[in-house]
C-alpha cells in the first residue's frame, strides 16, 4: 500500500531542493526549438539542455536504469530511458525538452531565459512547457522504489522537437520500436489543467495545419499617391482570401470542409466541466482594457477552443515598421497563418484544401503562393478503461482531495496521435501543467510548483495501480 503522505513529503523536498535549482539552469538555456532555431545544429544549446538534463537523470537512485541520448543524423536529439519492472507491461512516459521563441511583453524583471521564483511560480520558458517533465517521471519512479512499490518497465522520451511539430519523431519512433515495445499505458506530460486544483486529463487535442501565404501585385513599392486606387492593396487580397473561410465579423470558420460533428461524448463531458468551473476557464486572461470573448456562452467558447477549427495569424513580412512607414503601395507582404482543427478531422486532407481555397481564382490576378507546413494530426481519446478511470480519481482524491477532471484541449501534441496509430490498444494519460495565466508560448510562461509536486505525487499513484491491475 502507498503511504500517501510521505510519498508526498518526499516528492515535494525533492522538488525544492533539487529539482527547482536544476530547472532554473534548464530555463537559462535558450534551445529553441528547430523551426525557430535553424542552426541548432552549430548554435549547440540543445545539446546544452540535453546534457544539464542526462547529468539529472543519471544521479537518480533508480535500479538497472539504462539511459541513452539517441542522434539520427541532422535530427534533434532524443533521450531514451529504460527502466525494467516487475511485470512484463510497460508504461511509456513522454515530455520533451526544446523550447518556443522569446516572444516579447515579459514582465520587468522577467524574461525567456531568466528564470525568477516569485511565490509558488518560476517563471521562464520551457519550465512548464515542458521541462519539468523528465523530472516529474523519474521523481514518480525513484519515489515508488523507495517505497518498495512494485510497477511495471517504463520508458520514458523526451524529444527536442515537438514545439516544430515533432518532424523528427516518426524516425525515432520507427528506430526505436522493437526496444519501445507495446505500451499498455502511456502517461503524456505536455498538456493542461482547468485549474490547480484537481488532477487533469486531455481527452481531445486539436490538429494543427497552415503555412505562409504570400501576395504579389508589384516588382517594387511605388508612391502610393499613384499607386493606390489604381493598384489593388495586398490588405484588400488578403482580407478577400481569408474571407473565403472565416466569418471576419465572428471568427467561425464557416468553410464546410473544416467541420466535424461533435460526439455526444464529448458535447456532455464539456457542459460537465463548465458545470464544474464555468467562467473561470476564461475570466483569467489577460484581456486588454474592456475587451471580452466571442460569447458569454462558456459552453460555446470550450467547443470553439477545442472540436472547432480557429484561424490566426501568427506573423507577416511585407510591413515596414511604423517608425520607417512611408506612403509607399506595398508590393508584396507574406502572412504566417495557422488553423486550429478538429481532433477527428485528418490533417493532410485539411492542408490540401486550405491550399487549394487561397490560390484558386486569386483577386486581381495578383500572384499569390502558399508554402504549406507539415500538418499536425489531432486526437480524440479512447474510451477510458475503468482500472484507469478508478486511478485517476484514486491519485486526484489522494493528493488534491478532490474528483479527477477532464477536459479538452484546443492545442496539439503530434506525438499522441502517431503513438495512437501505432498502438490502437493502448490507454492514454495526458495531463499538464498549464493551468489559468501559465501562459505557455507567450510572455511571462510560468511553472506552478504546488501543481507540479501533485501531479508528480499522481503519477507515482497511477503507475503503482497499473502494476496492481496487470499483475492481478
Amino acid at each position: 500500500m502507498l503511504n500517501h503522505t510521505k510519498i508526498f513529503e518526499n516528492i515535494s523536498q525533492k522538488w525544492d531542493n533539487d529539482i527547482i535549482p536544476q530547472l532554473c539552469e534548464y530555463i537559462k538555456i535558450p534551445n529553441k526549438s528547430p523551426m525557430f532555431d535553424t542552426n541548432w545544429e552549430k548554435n549547440g544549446y540543445m545539446d546544452q539542455a540535453m546534457d544539464l538534463i542526462v547529468k539529472w537523470c543519471e544521479k537518480q537512485a533508480i535500479k538497472n536504469m539504462k539511459l541513452e541520448v539517441v542522434r539520427l543524423p541532422h535530427r534533434t536529439p532524443l533521450l531514451f530511458i529504460d527502466i525494467p519492472g516487475q511485470i512484463d507491461e510497460s508504461i511509456l512516459l513522454y515530455g520533451h525538452m526544446d523550447k518556443q521563441p522569446e516572444m516579447t511583453g515579459w514582465q520587468e524583471g522577467k524574461g525567456p531565459w531568466i528564470p525568477v521564483m516569485e511565490g509558488d511560480k518560476l517563471y521562464g520558458r520551457g519550465g512548464a512547457d515542458d521541462g519539468y517533465a523528465v523530472f516529474s517521471s523519474l521523481t514518480a519512479i525513484a519515489e515508488l522504489q523507495k517505497q518498495n512499490i512494485p510497477h511495471a518497465r517504463c520508458v520514458v522520451i523526451i524529444e527536442g522537437c515537438e514545439e516544430s511539430g515533432s518532424f523528427d519523431l516518426p524516425f525515432y519512433l520507427d528506430h526505436l520500436k522493437e526496444r519501445i515495445g507495446i505500451p499498455s499505458l502511456v502517461i503524456c506530460l505536455d498538456t493542461g489543467c482547468g485549474n490547480y486544483e484537481q488532477l487533469w486529463s486531455t481527452t481531445s487535442l486539436r490538429g494543427l495545419i497552415g503555412g505562409t501565404l504570400t501576395i504579389e501585385v508589384l516588382t517594387e513599392g511605388i508612391h502610393s499617391g499613384i499607386g493606390s486606387g489604381v493598384v489593388p492593396s495586398t490588405q484588400i487580397i488578403l482580407r478577400q482570401l481569408l474571407d473565403r473561410i472565416e466569418n471576419s465579423e465572428t471568427g467561425e470558420i464557416f468553410h464546410p470542409a473544416f467541420k466535424v460533428d461533435i460526439p455526444e461524448s464529448r458535447l456532455a463531458e464539456i457542459k460537465h466541466t463548465i458545470a464544474q468551473i464555468g467562467e473561470r476557464l476564461f475570466l483569467d486572461y489577460p484581456w486588454a482594457a474592456k475587451t471580452h470573448s466571442v460569447s458569454k456562452d462558456p459552453v460555446e467558447l470550450l467547443l470553439n477552443r477545442t472540436w472547432r477549427a480557429q484561424l490566426s495569424i501568427t506573423g507577416a513580412e511585407g510591413f515596414p515598421s511604423i517608425e520607417n512607414a512611408g506612403n509607399v503601395t506595398l508590393p508584396k507582404i507574406a502572412v504566417k497563418l495557422s488553423m486550429r482543427i478538429p481532433p477527428s478531422l485528418n490533417g493532410d486532407t485539411a492542408q490540401k484544401t486550405l491550399e487549394k481555397i487561397l490560390l484558386e481564382n486569386p483577386p486581381f490576378d495578383a500572384k499569390i503562393s502558399f508554402k504549406s507546413d507539415e500538418a499536425g494530426f489531432g486526437w480524440n481519446a479512447p474510451e477510458l478503461s475503468d482500472w484507469l478511470a478508478a486511478a485517476n480519481e484514486k491519485a486526484s482524491q489522494c493528493f488534491f482531495n478532490k474528483p479527477a477532471a477532464y477536459i479538452g484541449e484546443g492545442g496539439s501534441i503530434p506525438f499522441i496521435a502517431k503513438l495512437q496509430v501505432m498502438f490502437p490498444k493502448t490507454q492514454f494519460i495526458n495531463t499538464g501543467v498549464l493551468g489559468p495565466k501559465s501562459n505557455a508560448h507567450g510572455p511571462n510562461e510560468f511553472l506552478h510548483i504546488p501543481m507540479v509536486k501533485r501531479l508528480t505525487a499522481c503519477i507515482t499513484s497511477i503507475i503503482a495501480d497499473h502494476y496492481a491491475h496487470f499483475a492481478g
